[in-house]
């Protein structure tokens, strides 16, 4: 893609999440979708270029669609359901999309959704950018010392707090952060730094813990919107939500 079509793209990439936070009034929702629809809009599959031209009630059946396809590919063998919408949207850019396609591309989907929220996303989501960029094509504002700063596509040094999960176990069923950690690792890839667990005497299970990672963008994924989220490995439950510190844990 040439500079020009990359900045186009994010353009309708603004303009989707703007429809699609009107429509649905969930902005991490929304990023998620607008994210999943510019990958693939940068696999050459066009779909994202016709959300500003349906109407509202199919822009939330899009919005919905998208992230139950992110919601299916956070199991071990994705079962996507239809997405007739999806599917519309991706036949009038000339390509045919079924829900095995996102199934059978689960690594290279969420490693794509999870690198653009990380990257260009944060410029796209961004509002007081948008602001300043729409002033600034306006004529109302010379260069903002945003707009001119080097744009570098090294990760942001991000707290470790925001891009944190606190987990919690069911009684009876253990684990070993080795099995969280290759859960992430084998389904999303190098996107966990580190799995700590709760401390125990006397031979007892740990019954929570807590997982870093490396991008805060995983965080969004895992939880697209959720407050509290649920996984299965080897038939045991995990459940998830956004690590809050606190003053004192038992956490190592």
């Amino acid at each position: 893609m040439t500079v020009r079509e990359v900045l186009y793209m994010y353009f309708l990439a603004r303009q989707a999440y703007d429809r699609f936070v009107s429509v649905c009034g969930n902005p991490e929702q929304a990023r998620n979708a607008v994210a999943l629809l510019v990958w693939l809009d940068m696999g050459t599959i066009s779909a994202i270029h016709h959300v500003p031209g349906i109407d509202a009630g199919d822009v939330g059946i899009v919005a919905e669609e998208a992230n139950t396809i992110l919601e299916c590919l956070c199991y071990p063998k994705p079962m996507v359901p239809p997405i007739p919408l999806i599917s519309a949207l991706c036949m009038q850019g000339g390509v045919c999309i079924e829900p095995r396609f996102f199934a059978f591309h689960q690594d290279l989907g969420v490693r794509g959704v999870s690198h653009f929220l990380h990257g260009a996303g944060k410029f796209v989501f961004d509002d007081r950018l948008q602001v300043l960029l729409r002033k600034y094509e306006t004529g109302l504002v010379g260069n903002p010392s945003e707009f001119m700063a080097p744009y570098s596509s090294l990760p942001l040094d991000v707290p470790e707090d925001c891009r944190s999960m606190f987990i919690t176990f069911s009684k009876g069923m253990p684990f070993l952060r080795e099995e969280i950690f290759d859960y992430f690792r084998k389904k999303w890839g190098d996107c966990v730094v580190r799995v700590l667990m709760e401390k125990t005497t006397g031979g007892s299970m740990p019954m929570y813990g807590r997982i870093i990672f490396k991008t805060e963008a995983v965080v969004q994924l895992v939880l697209n919107g959720e407050r509290l989220v649920k996984i299965s490995i080897d038939q045991r439950q995990i459940w998830l939500r956004k690590y809050v510190p606190k003053p004192t844990n038992n956490a190592d």
